[in-house]
């Protein structure tokens, strides 16, 4: 605890947290600030000047991070027939349909994404209970209700990253790791800036990005310029 706290305090001396960093500002103090021996998560959040209660106000929708995310998806797919032979040449986890939803019923989830063709969303309905909680629920909005399945499969490991926005209006996404170029990370944390840019909702009124905070699994928070990607 005591050495968790000297690296902590160090990070924190190590630049000005009232300052509102650039985007590579930022990423150089995350990077140069991890001194743990895993490869950490960098995270961003972003505080939005709305209110998720009010339908014409929730920000959802899905980045494709041009890098990736560094880690490794594993993807379930709800189809039939060619769709589900499709998906498993793309290269999904799990495939099936009636058994693969007695597998979720049963608790057995070894998966972190759910695609399903729209056929199966009846089916998929009677999940929903089980995957709304955990955000796995399939969705057209963001590309995980489609017959495109093997683009489905390919974005989602591929580097897709699914956002909605908190009952507070914070979005919360991981954009990488530690061990990312200082380009590749910033290049990352842009694009998903610049898609919660293009999700501002209809009914979204005022000042729409409040605040952004970079931050990686056990570093302090940085925060960046709000007008980056404006």
């Amino acid at each position: 605890m005591a050495k968790s706290g000297k690296r902590m305090a160090a990070a924190n001396a190590a630049f000005d947290k009232k300052v509102d960093h650039t985007v590579d500002a930022a990423v150089k103090i995350i990077k140069d600030n991890s001194k743990v021996k895993f490869d950490e998560t960098v995270e961003i959040a972003i505080n939005l000047g709305v209110d998720p209660r009010h339908a014409d106000q929730m920000v959802r929708g899905v980045c494709n991070l041009p890098n990736g995310t560094g880690r490794s998806v594993r993807v379930a797919v709800f189809a039939k027939d060619a769709k589900a032979d499709e998906a498993r040449a793309a290269g999904a986890d799990v495939v099936g349909a009636e058994d693969l939803m007695e597998q979720i019923q049963a608790g057995d989830m070894p998966f972190e994404r759910v695609i399903a063709t729209p056929d199966m969303m009846p089916l998929v309905g009677r999940l929903g209970k089980v995957l709304g909680p955990k955000g796995m629920m399939p969705n057209p909005k963001v590309g995980t209700v489609t017959m495109d399945v093997a683009k489905a499969v390919g974005d989602a490991k591929g580097g897709a990253v699914e956002f909605r926005a908190e009952k507070t209006g914070i979005v919360h996404a991981g954009v990488g790791k530690v061990s990312f170029t200082q380009d590749k990370l910033a290049e990352n944390v842009n694009a998903f800036i610049d898609s919660i840019r293009k999700a501002r909702p209809s009914g979204a009124k005022g000042v729409y990005v409040k605040r952004i905070t970079l931050t990686s699994t056990m570093g302090p928070g940085v925060k960046i310029d709000t007008s980056t990607g404006a």
